[in-house]
């Protein structure tokens, strides 16, 4: 029995080195707060989840839960796709999903400006999609959007893997594997990934639209909402973190 408990102590060590690692968020990561941006630099690390951090967890998603090849095909608790949806501009549009690795990550979806996608735990995949950020959530968690009828470029993505759901305003939200897509404005330049374990509840998506969890930082909060025209609250995307839940 010695020997047993000796291997179980140190397979614990093993698992608390992991989730220390230096190497995983550059020196002086402080969460939604740091100055630090990660980099879109080449990385050649696999992406295998964190010892204790399984994707499987919280995610809800089963290789069975593809919304179909068509965005547009999975609406929110059956929403009615032919509503009439606000028109929007080239700038709001995500018009390209490519995969992508970066420094210290690994893979990750990227927006056409290069910027990371994240999926948020309080949103669900199963039976259908479905979005719950919205108000000052959104606007500090922008949601990927496309005009109905349009598709997105895809570059690594499987087609069969994206599709959309209906936000309350009518507009479409792409989806990836059933998870709405998101991007954060404490991302200060592409291929940064401020938000991963922001609350506990964002992570980095994966092309298969799994959580990336092959760095785990401590749970940060997000930075604050955009400020108010007129207004003495914190301006868009400060690196101050807020006391917002999202």
């Amino acid at each position: 029995m010695v020997p047993v408990k000796r291997k179980m102590i140190v397979a614990s060590a093993a698992i608390a080195a992991a989730l220390a690692l230096p190497g995983c968020a550059p020196a002086g990561y402080s969460g939604g707060g740091s100055t630090t941006d990660y980099g879109a630099e080449p990385a050649a690390n696999a992406v295998g989840a964190t010892p204790g951090a399984t994707e499987g967890a919280t995610a809800g998603a089963t290789p069975e839960a593809t919304p179909g090849a068509t965005p547009g095909a999975e609406t929110d608790e059956g929403a009615d796709t032919d509503s009439d949806a606000p028109e929007l501009s080239d700038d709001e549009v995500t018009s390209e999903l490519t995969a992508a690795k970066v420094n210290k990550m690994g893979e990750t979806v990227q927006n056409q400006d290069g910027f990371v996608l994240y999926r948020f735990d309080k949103d669900k995949a199963k039976p259908e999609a479905k979005t719950t950020c919205y108000g000052d959530c959104a606007k500090v968690w922008p949601p990927a959007v496309i005009n109905k009828g349009e598709t997105p470029k895809l570059d690594g993505v499987d087609a069969k893997l994206v599709g959309t759901v209906e936000r309350e305003d009518g507009t479409l939200q792409l989806t990836l594997d059933n998870w709405p897509l998101y991007t954060y404005i404490g991302d200060k330049k592409p291929g940064a990934w401020k938000g991963q374990n922001v609350a506990g509840a964002w992570f980095v998506i994966t092309p298969e639209g799994k959580k990336n969890l092959t760095c785990l930082p401590k749970v940060s909060k997000a930075v604050a909402p955009p400020a108010d025209s007129g207004s003495d609250k914190q301006e868009s995307g400060s690196d101050s973190g807020s006391d917002y839940s999202y």
